[in-house]
């Protein structure tokens, strides 16, 4: 059964501290910088959140500006430190105010499009939770080990996230853009069966039928199995997942 690579071959995880108190903003986001490829710890008041930056290293702290106690992190050691985190901003719907990039450099990044700007999308609760997700990437994406060539690796599947094309073997597979998320989310989560939720909350900005998601993994599923052995499976009643044939 092919296995993924060694430890010393992929990215470290990025540790991100969630720092909201709407759960209809927090879980949603959570999960989905989960299936991103994120760590992620949550909590609901600011001064819990100071005690974690005493105790453990994150790479990104994304804050709810509208907590009564952020003044607790005001004058917090560890986000004033030279090798402290980068911080995005935050209300408590999930609305993108503004960031600090981390490590020192101290510019604050504008806060992104102003009220009436796309509201059609941006008005959608899975539109504001898709932008942070984008921001977060824009801080800490970059951040990846020396020897790591930027690609995904299961067995002789291999995505490459700098051109955004995959291989099997010496078989080239053409993606459209939704079917490289959801390739992505799945190798991400190598050996994990994943709900219809949790990748819909990923692919798509707004949620997507029972039927599209069924649809996107069918072509998906063509494309990468091939002729080859079936790498993406189905679980019934439960989800999707990439990996060899024993389900996890």
């Amino acid at each position: 059964m092919p296995k993924p690579p060694s430890t010393d071959a992929v990215p470290a995880i990025p540790d991100v501290l969630l720092v909201v108190g709407e759960p209809r903003t927090s879980e949603p986001l959570s999960a989905l910088l989960e299936l991103a490829g994120y760590r992620t710890v949550v909590v609901d008041r600011a001064t819990h959140a100071g005690l974690l930056l005493t105790e453990r290293r994150f790479d990104l702290v994304i804050l709810d500006v509208t907590l009564p106690d952020t003044a607790a992190l005001r004058h917090s050691r560890r986000l004033l430190a030279p090798d402290r985190p980068a911080v995005l901003l935050l209300t408590g719907t999930g609305e993108f105010l503004g960031s600090l990039p981390g490590g020192g450099t101290g510019r604050s990044r504008g806060g992104g499009p102003g009220p009436g700007h796309g509201a059609g999308v941006r008005s959608a609760a899975s539109g504001r939770v898709a932008e942070v997700l984008a921001r977060a990437r824009q801080l800490v994406g970059s951040q990846q080990p020396a020897g790591w060539d930027g690609a995904l690796r299961y067995g002789d599947l291999v995505l490459d996230d700098a051109t955004r094309r995959a291989r099997r073997g010496e078989r080239t597979i053409e993606l459209t853009p939704a079917e490289y998320r959801l390739l992505r989310c799945l190798l991400v989560n190598a050996d994990r069966v994943l709900s219809k939720e949790q990748i819909g909350r990923h692919v798509w900005t707004d949620p997507p039928t029972d039927s599209a998601i069924e649809r996107l993994v069918s072509r998906l599923r063509r494309r990468v199995n091939g002729e080859q052995p079936a790498l993406i499976h189905t679980r019934r009643g439960f989800g999707y997942w990439l990996g060899g044939t024993v389900q996890p």
